[in-house]
């Protein structure tokens, strides 16, 4: 079980193809392609395809304030309000799940719980994940934004965590 301090957020919305990640904390996503797991008891993964910071009132844009701040640093340290009235999200395509005691690659049959704990998969996990591929179509076929460039940038951080890297990009 990963430790409490490891979590990078909570499911706020959830599908069975899909779930939304609300951060902690401000920009701190994980990037474009990351594996993540929902959840302790029955998790289920995802890939990272889409990433967003915006007001979290719809109805309330951000405006500019840094027109006298030499750095954009100083424009979060003279309106401190501003890490309570942003948030960072990401949206997650469901790659995967553990059932009976095993990986399965494809779909859950239930979506991850609103409120459950979110992870970055650790180079161990992303390796074991990545060992076959057989998620791909289902990635392919997801109606998301770029699937090329979500599937080539998991590619690239799976690949770090293999022994081999170039091996498996090649394999790939």
């Amino acid at each position: 079980m990963p430790e409490p301090n490891s979590r990078i957020g909570e499911v706020v919305e959830a599908s069975t193809a899909g779930f939304i990640t609300q951060c902690y904390r401000l920009y701190e996503a994980p990037p474009l392609g990351s594996l993540v797991r929902s959840g302790d008891d029955a998790p289920i993964y995802g890939i990272i395809h889409e990433v967003a910071t915006r007001s979290m009132d719809p109805a309330r844009h951000p405006i500019p304030r840094g027109q006298d701040q030499d750095t954009e640093e100083a424009v979060y340290l003279s309106n401190p309000q501003l890490s309570r009235l942003l948030l960072t999200e990401f949206r997650s395509v469901v790659v995967g799940h553990q059932s009976d005691g095993g990986l399965r690659r494809y779909v859950a049959p239930l979506p991850p719980r609103i409120h459950s704990f979110v992870y970055r998969c650790p180079d161990n996990e992303l390796q074991t994940f990545s060992s076959s591929l057989e998620f791909l179509p289902a990635l392919l076929a997801a109606p998301i934004g770029a699937p090329d460039d979500v599937i080539a940038s998991f590619l690239r951080q799976a690949s770090a965590s293999h022994p081999e890297p170039e091996r498996f990009l090649v394999e790939a």
